[in-house]
């Protein structure tokens, strides 16, 4: 039996400290697991095609392969599924939606980079002043996700959808602000999530000590942070041949080996991230099948024992 888990689903089973937990033991534990297949082609439509194969992890009996529609004019702009299969003989133990899940994981892991390498900022040591461009889902599990490993000051938001924006901040009690760079000038550390092609923010904009997450920059055409901006930070990526392939690398035409480092190193402890603060950091990742199946399998667990999603025999 195959079961189907919805967004409400998903949203029920769900929730931040767990995802992070099992993201952040992915990246520490998934060291001899394979980058995985990314396959993309445009369509003769306004979109793109995209899946992930297979998602692995040591220790779990099971692996995914992710499927995506990507309509930048969609809301949401990315639809498709992720299929669990059994590692064992294949079984297709769970479809789940694609546009949750990745938001999920990619938010939350950008939460996880975000906190290992961003100075504490504020009275209490925190996040101080948090930055969004682009207020859409990836944005939102960024700041959920960030609030629950360090507490913030202000929020500022900007979205090139006034009502978007204004929507986000109202949701989790922040501001408006005008532009881009109003952002980077006051906020202690930037998440960007945007459709951009050409750069949104550069070396002028960001000053000394800023942490910045880049997460736009998933696909080739893409770009959100300059080349001067990169060469001038710690650069922190979750693989460098991917990133120098199809990510934040590739679109400011820099080699892997501009990465300083990856997740995985920063936080088992071989790379020390940022060493100062005055130090720029960047964490600019592109996103690994593994992380599809860290919370494929999470839901899926809890589904299973809460009863939740519709159970289908798809070989009756």
């Amino acid at each position: 039996m195959t079961r189907l888990l919805t967004r409400s689903d998903l949203e029920a089973v769900l929730e931040p400290e767990a995802c992070a937990a099992a993201l952040r033991d992915g990246f520490v534990h998934a060291t001899d697991t394979a980058t995985g297949l990314r396959v993309r082609t445009d369509l003769p439509f306004p979109g793109t095609a995209t899946a992930l194969l297979p998602g692995l992890l040591p220790g779990i009996d099971a692996y995914t392969v992710k499927v995506n529609a990507k309509f930048p004019a969609a809301r949401p702009a990315l639809r498709g599924v992720v299929c669990l299969h059994s590692g064992r003989d294949g079984t297709l133990l769970a479809l789940l939606d694609s546009a949750t899940l990745t938001a999920w994981r990619t938010g939350l892991s950008a939460a996880l980079g975000t906190h290992a390498l961003a100075a504490p900022g504020g009275a209490d040591g925190g996040a101080g002043t948090v930055g969004v461009i682009g207020a859409g889902a990836q944005a939102e599990l960024m700041v959920r996700g960030l609030a629950a490993l360090r507490p913030r000051d202000a929020l500022l938001v900007h979205d090139t959808d006034g009502a978007r924006a204004a929507a986000f901040a109202a949701r989790h009690a922040g501001r408006v602000v005008a532009s881009a760079r109003e952002v980077a000038a006051a906020a202690d550390l930037v998440l960007l999530a945007t459709w951009a092609r050409e750069p949104v923010l550069t070396l002028a904009d960001v000053p000394p000590g800023r942490h910045v997450t880049s997460l736009g920059a998933d696909e080739p055409g893409k770009q959100e942070l300059s080349a001067d901006l990169l060469a001038a930070a710690l650069v922190v990526v979750d693989d460098r041949e991917a990133a120098a392939a199809t990510g934040a690398l590739a679109a400011a035409g820099l080699p892997a080996a501009a990465a300083d480092a990856t997740l995985g190193e920063v936080l088992r402890g071989e790379h020390p991230g940022r060493t100062g603060p005055s130090e720029r950091t960047v964490y600019a990742p592109v996103g690994l099948p593994w992380q599809d199946l860290a919370l494929a399998w999470l839901a899926h667990r809890r589904a299973e024992e809460r009863g939740l999603g519709t159970r289908v025999d798809l070989l009756a």
